[in-house]
């Protein structure tokens, strides 16, 4: 059972295809994992494993009859409960919020079931995802794998411990200013962000995208040939293209890779962190990049205005709540949202208006460089407990200075492990992208991923 975890995707639906596996077979190896795992991790909400079999033995009968949906047919996944499924409530990992079925599947479910993916759960987030955190007033504590004691990040927090804790090779996140990339990288994954548009999502916010998180990166490149479809209800959604995802070729010679150490502000890199990711650098530059050392592109005055701006729209969305109702919200959030209640519009849209500023310095920045290398995670892990690696809500986006930009920029942007702490917990590399090349991401990302190999030693269920 163990042994068909360490599976691909490509390998899956090869033996799939071959009747030398079943989706059945495969779900049951994937159900011991989750029954042995998930109640030290807590990372599914609507955990249906009755719904799963029922999935699994519909595809196991369509491959016998050589006729599966799509290339995920028969492949578990998850889906951030952020990401609506039909009659399903969406708590938006929050108490304040009533549990009401949800009218239609968002574009990614709709994808997911066209191409007869299972989809046996919700994963858990924090507070209308507005923490890096497995904090919740709604989910219990999820838990990063590698150490239970740590965070694994988020607010993409359940997607990343079911992907960490073995729970099926296919998890899928949403990022507004990190929240793939920053839990991938606490909790090792490889976790990709793309390029605005790539994948619809409904509903829109600025900068928000949604993204695979997977364990090696050919999973989450096999993945993209399905979430990449277009669906009307995004108006920022991309038009068809044909892109053959699994593409590898790609040449170092004359590319010119900048090397981000310094943020600009919020949280320096941690020595460790700082050392893999020159470590990381030092690898393309042996294949034949140019590297070049490159400043932020990120202020002060950008990440406090983001700060302004999103306090004053979270504020306006809680606001008709009756206080009851708003008192339900985690506390940190909560205290965190009152300092919008009273921002003018003058200065919401003054604080909008950085993001504009942000995509200026990052397209600046492009003109001199082909992909840009970084720390994801400035911090190398924080207490479970913890709302954010500062646990204070009038400092929350200290860690976020690395990631935010390119959400705001519009710009693929993946996470990719590049080594442990002596704490034993993984660091996370991060490789931009220009806008809409999200192709190049995925191949510099699979080269870096060939030289240092995948993760083998992923965490085991504990003795409880």
């Amino acid at each position: 059972m163990t042994d068909l975890l360490t599976l691909t995707i490509r390998e899956l639906v090869a033996a799939y295809s071959a009747k030398t596996l079943s989706p059945e077979e495969y779900w049951q190896a994937v159900e011991a994992r989750v029954e042995a795992f998930e109640p030290a991790v807590q990372a599914l909400y609507l955990y249906d494993p009755e719904s799963a079999r029922a999935q699994a033995l519909a595809s196991t009968e369509r491959w016998q009859r050589g006729a599966p949906l799509g290339p995920l047919d028969g492949i578990p996944v998850t889906l951030k409960e952020l990401i609506a499924t039909e009659g399903q409530p969406v708590p938006l990992g929050t108490a304040a919020v009533d549990l009401v079925p949800a009218a239609a599947d968002a574009p990614i479910a709709a994808r997911m079931r066209e191409d007869g993916a299972v989809i046996f759960a919700k994963t858990t987030c924090p507070d209308y995802g507005m923490l890096s955190s497995g904090l919740s007033s709604f989910h219990p504590l999820s838990r990063n794998p590698w150490d239970l004691s740590q965070n694994p990040g988020g607010s993409s927090a359940g997607a990343a411990a079911a992907g960490a804790a073995g729970f099926g090779p296919l998890h899928i996140g949403t990022d507004i200013g990190g929240s793939v990339r920053l839990p991938a990288g606490w909790c090792g994954l490889f976790g990709f962000k793309p390029s605005h548009g790539r994948i619809p999502v409904d509903p829109y916010y600025v900068g928000r995208c949604a993204g695979p998180m997977t364990r090696c990166v050919d999973d989450a490149a096999y993945a993209m040939q399905t979430l990449s479809r277009p669906d009307w209800r995004d108006g920022t959604s991309l038009p068809p293209q044909e892109i053959d995802w699994l593409d590898e070729a790609i040449d170092l010679k004359g590319m010119r890779i900048g090397l981000m150490l310094d943020a600009g502000c919020g949280f320096a890199p941690e020595p460790e962190v700082r050392d893999a990711v020159i470590a990381a650098a030092k690898r393309f530059e042996a294949a034949g990049a140019e590297i070049i050392e490159v400043g932020p592109v990120m202020t002060r005055a950008m990440l406090d205005g983001l700060d302004v701006f999103w306090r004053s729209k979270f504020w306006g969305d809680i606001a008709p709540l009756s206080e009851e109702k708003r008192r339900r919200i985690l506390p940190y959030i909560y205290e965190w949202a009152e300092g919008g209640a009273h921002v003018s519009g003058v200065d919401a849209v003054k604080g909008f208006g950085q993001t504009i500023e942000m995509r200026k310095t990052c397209g600046a920045l492009f003109t001199r460089v082909d992909a840009v290398l970084s720390p994801v995670n400035p911090t190398v892990s924080y207490p479970a407990d913890w709302a954010s690696p500062t646990n204070d809500p009038h400092k929350p986006f200290e860690h976020i200075a690395f990631t935010v930009p390119w959400n705001m920029s519009e710009q693929p942007a993946a996470s990719i492990n590049c080594g442990f702490s002596e704490s034993g917990m993984p660091i996370g590399l991060q490789i931009v992208g220009p806008r809409f090349a999200d192709l190049t991401v995925l191949k510099l990302s699979r080269l870096f991923e060939s030289w240092t190999g995948r993760i083998g030693n992923w965490p085991t269920p504990p003795r409880l």
